[in-house]
């Protein structure tokens, strides 16, 4: 397991906790609700890093000068 998922992992869990402490979580809907928040985390976390690592358009270099 690489630094970024035990990170969402950790958030995951966090958010998760908050959840039963609300009442909002039980264990007959535990699995369905754990995966929904990691999977959630986990897709945020990999758009973001797309959206950095995207290379500029063409249209957005400048040309050489003469």
């Amino acid at each position: 397991m690489n630094m970024d998922d035990e990170k969402i992992l950790k958030v995951a869990k966090e958010v998760l906790v908050k959840f039963i402490e609300m009442g909002t979580v039980s264990p007959t809907n535990f699995d369905e609700k754990f995966r929904s928040i990691y999977w959630t985390i986990k897709d945020t976390v990999v758009s973001a890093r797309l959206t950095d690592l995207e290379v500029p358009s063409h249209s957005d270099e400048k040309t050489p000068e003469k």
